[in-house]
């Protein structure tokens, strides 16, 4: 694993070095609420409460901030991997789908659990010196643990030697 891993996770763990993180690099995140439930190597846990601010017209939660949960379940996991590395290594969202299945109202949780393959597809952007492409997959449930959505977010991830 990567040592700057556990760094990362140190930094973000505190609540307010993540809001102050979020409200400096993803001020539209921080606006919506995203909230870091659990995160470690292999899996991470974003949550976002349907609000004022991340409302549709149609009484649920809007696309975009379910998406932008979804991405940053996938991203953090992404993000800590090349962490101050040595090369340095760039992360690029490529594609991003979904599918909504039940309405989101209360407080909806991302689950991405690709930590392991992003892992493996980071050291060998590093070995090989080649891009590498991971499609992760983040499951939106409500509080009752229904499916709400899910997304499927492809990054790429390349070496800069």
């Amino acid at each position: 694993m990567n040592p700057s891993f556990d760094i990362f996770r140190k930094q973000i763990s505190n609540r307010w070095k993540f809001r102050f993180f979020l409200l400096q690099k993803l001020p539209s995140a921080f606006f919506s609420g995203l909230k870091i439930r659990s995160f470690d190597a292999n899996e991470a846990v974003i949550g976002v409460r349907y609000s004022w601010f991340s409302q549709n017209p149609f009484r649920s939660m809007y696309f975009a901030v379910q998406s932008m949960a979804a991405e940053m379940s996938t991203g953090i996991l992404g993000f800590a991997q090349i962490y101050q590395r040595k090369p340095s290594v760039s992360m690029l969202v490529l594609k991003v789908e979904g599918n909504f299945t039940k309405k989101a109202t209360g407080f909806i949780s991302f689950i991405c659990k690709d930590g392991k393959m992003i892992e493996e597809a980071v050291e060998k952007a590093i070995q090989t010196g080649e891009g590498q492409t991971v499609v992760c997959h983040s499951v939106g449930t409500n509080e009752e643990q229904e499916v709400v959505a899910n997304f499927w977010v492809t990054w790429t991830f390349k070496a800069k030697h």
